[in-house]
């Protein structure tokens, strides 16, 4: 039996993944949370094997979903963690992946395509969404052209509206750093200014 804990700040989300889950005769949910927080204290405790987590919660939790997930699996013998979003760009994948994230999959997902995942995640093996798959493959075919998951926050505070000064007090990081980065992700994109970096990553999908 694979025990599964629900981590999303919509119940329908919630009754809607229960639903289809409780279908498979060997899952089973043990727990829900509806922070990011109540879930990384719930996968802390003893009979959960799999977390479906969601990467956006509301402004009740202060913790995202690749925050929550990194400290889930900071733990030893942690349960394994499945994202399962409507987020798929680079800003979203690359920062849960690198928390340690066993899979990621798209609320889209077919039901056979999500029961596939669990067990997958649960035996330690990975499942990807095929457009997060594909991008990760043209990122190691092209590691030189990949922006890096720090050069894609930038680009995304960028997108944001933020100015250089804010991003630099928003990451902690000095402007010429800001500006290192920003010269970087130009180079890659094959651009020169902020809007067409933002036009040509959106048009990518490597930032929402």
């Amino acid at each position: 039996m694979i025990r599964l804990l629900i981590a999303d700040d919509h119940p329908v989300v919630r009754a809607g993944l229960r639903a289809v889950l409780e279908c498979e005769p060997d899952f089973a949910i043990v727990a829900e949370a509806a922070t990011a927080e109540r879930a990384v204290e719930l996968a802390a405790e003893p009979g959960v094997d799999v977390v479906l987590m969601d990467l956006q919660f509301g402004p009740g939790s202060a913790m995202n979903g690749a925050q929550a997930t990194a400290a889930i699996t900071a733990r030893a013998g942690a349960p394994r963690v499945l994202v399962v979003t409507t987020y798929d760009t680079d800003a979203d994948t690359l920062p849960a992946l690198e928390a340690g994230a066993t899979g990621y999959l798209l609320k889209d997902a077919p039901p056979e395509e999500l029961a596939q995942a669990v067990r997958a995640a649960a035996a330690g093996r990975s499942a990807l969404a095929p457009s997060v798959a594909d991008r990760l493959l043209e990122r190691m075919r092209a590691p030189a052209a990949a922006l890096s998951a720090r050069e894609t926050e930038v680009l995304g505070l960028v997108a944001d509206g933020l100015t250089n000064q804010q991003i630099s007090q928003r990451l902690h990081l000095s402007q010429a750093t800001v500006k290192s980065h920003l010269v970087h992700i130009y180079t890659k994109l094959a651009v020169d200014s902020r809007t067409a970096a933002v036009r040509e990553a959106r048009g990518r999908g490597l930032i929402r």
